[in-house]
């Protein structure tokens, strides 16, 4: 059973740290069969938690939600029953469900009244709550705003029926759920949406219902934790989705070029070492379980090929450094960069009392106040992102500043973790 603790997430008095897959459309579009190869296929890669959404439309959203889905009936007994097989086959491997019981267009456009909403809550509870992998998510892609009041009568919903499972809130892209409900009680921890946007597209106004003001910080995905972390009541915060590999930058022009590997890695890194409890992948392809390229948002293949694209198979990397090395008893150490820069060139540090870890996602020269340190033996490493290999550099003793060089693998894809661990 999951708890929260201080800012970090625990499985049963171990840190838990979550690492997502986006399959929204799953009990939709998959068999009982394809979800057990799903399943598996994301457990070898070290995934601990799929998002997955019960209610994704209805009769009157056909034009509303974009991704194609097969109809279904989301109250019978056959569709939980699909929906139960798969909590159960992801129970086996050690994954939890995080489950929104309804779409946020559901909600937006008053699709159904708030007795039938919260009904549907109470159906989902009888028949899901009994299952120990579940965490509830209210929201789905909406801002808290359009109906705060109903939002607020889910999540209690769903505390009161189940309280010993953690509620909360996945929002609309470029926006965190601590603008409305950070100190709600039923919500346990924050997610924002960094979303699918360049640095140049951020003000876009079509198919957006933002306010700038409130701190939209497009690719700079760690300045959500930051803003997460600014508030008095600090909750676990995670990006809940990023840019997604394989999906058109800025989502709906299939004119514009797509996000890669090499982008959704920075998103991974970016927001962890800011403090981030975990972080959420997704695959274009994989959200919506496509048949070939038939899909929304410029998809180009199915979510068979899209398994083992490599962004996916990558975030293992980082997880096995924050299981190693303990993050909760880490900080962001950013100060300790002496040439830190904006935008693209932007680098980031955490560490503890034996560890350091820095992030550069250009392969830049790191100037580092190493005076923390200075009186350890520190083993110096450089960590290939894309495969997780290590090579040692040097042992560093009585250093108080160190510069570093990543050497260059190719023009685009040239990030680097620089890594020090006392030796033993």
């Amino acid at each position: 059973m999951l708890q929260v603790k201080g800012t970090y997430l625990y499985e049963d008095g171990r840190p838990f740290y979550w690492l997502g897959d986006t399959a929204w459309l799953m009990f939709y579009n998959l068999d009982k069969e394809e979800i057990a190869r799903y399943l598996k296929n994301r457990s070898l890669l070290g995934y601990n938690v799929v998002q997955a959404v019960l209610m994704y439309s209805s009769d009157k959203s056909r034009d509303i939600n974009e991704m194609p889905h097969k109809k279904a009936d989301v109250y019978s007994d056959e569709y939980f029953e699909k929906v139960s097989f798969a909590i159960e086959y992801a129970a086996a491997l050690g994954i939890y469900f995080a489950v929104l019981p309804f779409w946020g267009s559901i909600i937006k456009n008053s699709l159904l009244s708030e007795e039938e909403i919260l009904a549907y809550a109470d159906k989902v509870c009888d028949k899901l709550g009994k299952y120990d992998n579940i965490i509830w998510v209210v929201g789905g892609d909406v801002r808290g705003d359009v109906n705060p009041a109903l939002f607020n009568k889910i999540g209690d919903r769903l505390k009161q029926n189940t309280p010993e499972k953690l509620v909360t809130y996945h929002p609309f892209g470029r926006t965190g759920s601590y603008l409305w409900f950070n100190d709600a009680p039923w919500l346990d921890f924050n997610m924002f949406q960094s979303g699918h946007r360049r640095y140049d597209q951020l003000t876009l106004s079509s198919w957006d219902d933002n306010k700038q003001d409130e701190g939209a910080f497009g690719e700079d995905n760690y300045k959500y934790v930051l803003k997460n972390f600014s508030y008095s009541t600090k909750k676990p915060c995670l990006d809940a989705e990023p840019s997604y590999e394989g999906i058109v930058q800025g989502l709906h022009d299939t004119k514009e070029p797509y996000w890669e590997a090499r982008h959704v890695r920075r998103y991974l890194y970016w927001s962890i070492l800011a403090g981030a409890c975990g972080f959420t992948y997704g695959n274009n392809a994989i959200i919506q379980f496509s048949k070939g390229a038939e899909g929304a948002y410029g998809c180009r293949e199915s979510w068979e090929d899209a398994l083992h694209s490599p962004g996916g198979a990558q975030m293992q990397y980082l997880f096995a450094l924050m299981k190693r090395l303990n993050f909760t008893v880490g900080r962001p150490m950013n100060d300790t960069i002496l040439n830190n820069k904006i935008l693209r060139h932007y680098m980031c540090a955490f560490g503890g009392e034996n560890y350091y870890l820095l992030y550069t996602y250009k392969g830049d020269l790191a100037k580092i106040d190493f005076s923390a340190y200075a009186n350890k033996r520190m083993n110096g490493y450089f960590v290939n992102p894309e495969n997780g290999s290590m090579s040692y550099i040097d042992t560093y003793f009585g250093k108080n500043t160190l510069e570093l060089r990543p050497v260059r693998r190719r023009e685009l894809s040239n990030d680097w973790l620089i890594l020090f661990e006392e030796e033993k």
